[in-house]
């Protein structure tokens, strides 16, 4: 009797480590016993009971992501790290990563809906909680309203935009960091004001597998985002008057741009159209909007599947097909007939 299997002996208490079958992935591994939900889980199940109920199937299939709540080694807060969530798929395999850049307001609905979405897909998203970073306040916000309103676009030289943008460039990293994230195939995407951030990162990262802009404000310089090397896609509403500006600004700038640009114009989309909780926010336009963006990640990032094999010409197998079906080269009369026989001795 091997030692595991003297363990499936011992009393399964609630909260025991015990080695058998987990309830909901179906492995026989250490399990733990939770006796008061009926469930054995394995440690990973453990860890995420929060989706998790009563009413859950043994065997039913793992959720499509996990979340957890992580800090980020940086320079640019006080403490030397900064909160952030991440959304992991549940998938063990390699896979891309996508940084959400949230402004001041922090990690909207907007932006949740994004990552959700993004996780489902297989990427893996991480997302700066700025709004719990001691080092960012409301002046930064102030700051960059007033950079719009006095010089026509968030001025990206200064002091306090490049706290955001410091940030942003070690949580790419520590995001290029985590275990199972292709390093080479990331991408950053941003909402009004933490879309301009996001260019601001943009142009300063060569590594970058994909940019994605939703209706984003103006910046200065107003050429900046000729030196992004990614692909880009801008989407934003023709009755917003900020992301229009942006957007004249990035047309302006495809020609010497180092990237190809993409637009997704949104017929009478208004600025803040993908938030549930604003005014703005149009369902089925949302949805277009959303459908695009993940047809450009997926394009950029996810790499296609394998083509099955081509089949032959016609001509190849009835070529193959009248060979098989020639004669052989022995005559049939030799292949009957029996043992010769020797000629008679004189």
């Amino acid at each position: 009797m091997r030692d595991d299997d003297k363990m499936l002996d011992l009393p399964p208490t609630f909260g025991s480590g015990v080695v058998g079958v987990c309830d909901i992935c179906g492995t026989r591994q250490a399990v733990v016993v939770l006796n008061k939900e009926r469930f054995k889980l394995c440690v990973v199940d453990f860890l995420n009971k929060t989706w998790l109920k009563t009413t859950q199937k043994p065997g039913s299939p793992l959720p499509p992501y996990r979340s957890e709540r992580i800090w980020i080694p940086t320079d640019s807060a006080k403490n030397g790290r900064a909160p952030g969530i991440v959304l992991t798929p549940t998938k063990a395999i390699r896979r891309p990563g996508i940084l959400v850049t949230p402004d001041v307001f922090g990690i909207t609905t907007t932006l949740l809906d994004g990552a959700i979405r993004f996780a489902r897909e297989g990427f893996e998203v991480l997302l700066p909680d700025v709004a719990k970073t001691d080092s960012i306040g409301p002046g930064h916000h102030l700051a960059m309203r007033g950079s719009v309103r006095v010089r026509g676009g968030i001025r990206t030289s200064g002091r306090k935009v490049e706290s955001f943008t410091s940030l942003y460039e070690e949580s790419l990293a520590y995001l290029r960091g985590r275990e199972l994230v292709d390093p080479n195939k990331t991408a950053v995407f941003g909402v009004s004001y933490g879309a301009s951030l996001a260019l601001s990162l943009a142009a300063r990262d060569t590594r970058l597998g994909a940019v994605v802009l939703a209706y984003p404000m103006p910046v200065q310089p107003a050429e900046l985002s000729r030196l992004v090397t990614a692909p880009l896609l801008y989407v934003g509403g023709t009755s917003d008057r900020w992301a229009a500006r942006a957007r004249h600004q990035l047309d302006s700038a495809r020609g010497e741009a180092k990237s190809p640009f993409q637009f997704e114009d949104i017929q009478g989309a208004r600025h803040g159209f993908l938030s549930r909780d604003l005014s703005a926010y149009d369902l089925q336009l949302a949805e277009r909007a959303w459908t695009r963006i993940l047809a450009f990640l997926k394009q950029q990032l996810l790499p296609p599947p394998p083509k099955p094999p081509a089949a032959p010409p016609p001509k190849a197998v009835q070529a193959a097909t009248t060979a098989d079906a020639k004669p052989s080269a022995v005559p049939t009369a030799a292949l009957t007939a029996g043992p010769v026989k020797p000629a008679p001795a004189a």
